[in-house]
């Protein structure tokens, strides 16, 4: 089976075919500072399984043999690779799929990053919208 999924402003479009490896939630310094969120969903492919189709994304040394893709022209985080920790594979960031919820995470990683707060997250009051 093949899933498809782009960058925010759709300069990028990309395919990745076949099951992940497996999902996680990374809690990491680095991915939290790449997306400026708390955490990052990954579906890890091999490099075979993943094409982009559209645009080139821009690629950037986040910190030692670790290389993080993103669109050039919104920004949108879309791949991690690391050839020395992780060879042969790529990291999707699995919410800029369009159908984000094709792969479920199940497992947390670096979670000797993750904030405090993380883990009160299910106790807070919810909203289906923007509370008014």
């Amino acid at each position: 089976m093949t899933h498809t999924g782009r960058c925010h402003c759709g300069a990028i479009h990309y395919e990745v075919s076949g099951e992940p490896r497996w999902v996680s939630v990374c809690h990491c310094v680095d991915c939290r500072r790449s997306a400026g969120a708390p955490m990052v969903a990954w579906a890890i492919f091999g490099e075979a399984q993943m094409k982009v189709t559209k645009g080139q994304p821009k690629v950037r040394n986040s910190s030692g043999t670790a290389m993080r893709s993103f669109c050039g022209d919104c920004g949108c985080g879309l791949f991690y690779t690391n050839a020395v920790i992780l060879p042969g594979l790529v990291d999707v960031q699995s919410s800029t799929l369009d159908d984000p919820d094709a792969f479920a995470p199940t497992k947390q990683i670096q979670v000797a990053e993750r904030l405090a707060w993380m883990k009160h997250l299910a106790a807070l009051p919810e909203f289906p919208r923007y509370p008014g």
